[in-house]
Formats: structure tokens, sequence, C-alpha cells
């Protein structure tokens, strides 16, 4: 199958990363058809920045899905359909379990229906749980401490299974923490509520919100706060080209962490913001948040042999003056 004429089905594909994924397969030469049930995604981003089909519907929806997968050739699908609140997830787990995979397992039997044989999951670091040794390696143990990261184990498990019996094969991506925009501005980061700590720090900025919240001051840290690595979205998207484009060659099922082996406390992402806006950016600082764990790192050496990946914008800095581009253009 040739590449340049391939059709991929994008769930999700009107959300923060998803967009950006869109605009990479875009770049790559694949036609894109997006599904999203616009509860978190927006219509503007893709019918007047992505200009790409949209879809509106679930991906519970067995019905939408046969027709969907009936109108055309799909070469593969690429799945960010899913809820991704840590909290929300604790607080109403079947919420989570029905969406997150229920709608994955209606998805992947829909796929199966029609014979599309190739899969790309956004997975999570989640997973893993609390790291007993960083930077994570794929074959770390996965213990996941919330609902949210047990729906996406449970999804890589079923994945796992649909392999050796329907011949499905995917691509997991566990990823750190998403962050930044896309460099020219025209795509990034719009959650309702916002519950990540850049957007947030940049709210700040703007003086949307009086000041940022410290949670935790007191973790075995350089400085006391949590570590977590950023990986920018835009390198995030280009992986999961790299990875269907693996898969349409004939690769076989395989799981990859994203990130950028490296991490940044909070400290020092406020510290970096102050010098990309040129704000203040007030802080409070607060209890921990129940589940944090002290630092969040992944090892992404397997993506960089197999697929050949590695971010291109791994410097702070950068990650951060992409946000604030994107910030003040949408909420400035």
């Amino acid at each position: 199958m040739q590449s340049e004429k391939a059709t991929v089905l994008v769930t999700g594909g009107a959300g923060y990363i998803g967009s950006h994924a869109v605009l990479a397969l875009q770049q790559a030469g694949f036609e894109v058809v997006v599904l999203d049930n616009l509860v978190y995604g927006h219509r503007d981003i893709v019918e007047d920045v992505l200009k790409v089909e949209l879809v509106e519907g679930d991906t519970s929806d067995r019905a939408l899905l046969d027709r969907l997968f009936a109108s055309r050739s799909f070469a593969a699908v690429m799945h960010f359909a899913a809820y991704a609140y840590v909290g929300e997830s604790v607080t109403a787990p079947g919420k989570y379990y029905r969406n997150n995979v229920l709608g994955t397992l209606t998805l992947l039997e829909a796929m199966v229906a029609a014979s599309i044989q190739h899969f790309v999951f956004s997975s999570t670091c989640a997973t893993y749980g609390v790291p007993n040794q960083v930077p994570i390696p794929e074959d770390h143990p996965q213990n996941p401490i919330n609902p949210y990261g047990a729906t996406k184990l449970m999804v890589e498990r079923i994945l796992a299974d649909f392999d050796p019996a329907y011949g499905l094969k995917s691509v997991c991506f566990r990823y750190f923490n998403a962050a930044g925009a896309d460099p020219n501005g025209r795509l990034g980061e719009d959650h309702h509520p916002e519950t990540h700590l850049i957007p947030l720090v940049l709210f700040t900025a703007l003086g949307q919100q009086d000041a940022i919240s410290i949670l935790g001051t007191d973790y075995p840290t350089p400085d006391g706060t949590c570590i977590r690595d950023y990986i920018h979205v835009t390198d995030l998207a280009q992986a999961h080209v790299l990875g269907l484009e693996y898969l349409l060659k004939g690769g076989d099922s395989q799981t990859f962490n994203l990130g950028n082996g490296n991490g940044f406390s909070v400290r020092e992402v406020i510290e970096t913001a102050r010098r990309v806006t040129g704000k203040p950016i007030p802080s409070v600082e607060r209890d921990r948040r129940p589940g944090d764990p002290p630092a969040l790192v992944g090892s992404a050496e397997k993506a960089q042999a197999i697929l050949g990946w590695s971010p291109q914008y791994s410097d702070l800095s950068q990650i951060l003056a992409h946000a604030w581009q994107w910030h003040q253009n949408r909420h400035g």
C-alpha cells in the first residue's frame, strides 16, 4: 500500500494531541478522517485549521463505525478518543471504563469486522504507577494507581490478545507529559477544565488566575517539587506517524515510551516560564496532591532504535515559548 494514498481514521482528532497527529499525518501525505464526539474536542480546529472531514460521533456507536468503515478503505486507525482526567477517574471510574475500555473494544471489534489491521494507540506512562526506577523502561512493571491508568493498561492487554486472535497489529505509545504547541501557532492545548501545569502557569502569566499552585514542596527531589518529563506535542505527533509507517511496512506489534529522557521540576517550569513570558507569575505553595509520584521520566531508547524517532524540541524554553505563543493568540 502506498502511504501517500492511505486513509487514516483519527479518533479524538479534535483534541490536543489528536489534532497535532492529524497535522503530522497530512504533512506525511496521508488522507485523514476525524471521528470525535466533541465532548472535549474543538470543531473549529478540525474544520477551519486542519480542513479535514469530521464525523461527529462516539467510538461506542458500533452502527456508526460499521457505516464509516464501509464507506471507504481505511489503512489504519489512530486512537486518541479517551477521557484523561486522573482525578475524575477516581471519583467517576464507571465513566472511564465505559469510554476508554468499552469504547475502544467496540472500535477494535468494528475494525476486525472491516478487516482493518493496523492500530496506533495513545497509551500513557500512568500504566506504570509509582516507578521503582527512573528513567522508566518499557519492561518496567505496570501497576497503575488510578482508574485512568488502569483503563489504558486494559486496552494494552486487549491489543495483546487481538494480535494472535485476529491479526490486528498495533503500536502502543506510553507517553509522559505532553506539552507545547504547533511551532507555527496553528494548534495548541485548550482543555476545559485545564489541569496541566504548563497551561496553568501561562494562564497565570496572562492574568487569568492570581497565582500558580505548587502542590507539594517536600518531595525527595533537588528542590522538593515533583519532576516530570515534558515532551513536545509535535514530537509526539511525529512519533505516531513513524509508528503508523512502521506498521504499514509489515512491522509487528510493539510498545514504546515517548519522553525526553530528562525531567524538570515544578519550580523549574515556573522559573522558565517567567523568563519566556517576561511576567512575574506568582506562586503559592500547597499540600501534595494524593498519588503524585516524586519523579516520572521515561526512557525512549526503544523508539529511537526501532522507529528512528528522537525529540526535535526537547528544550523546556522552546516548549514553553510555543505554548505561550498559542495561549496568547487563543486566550489572551
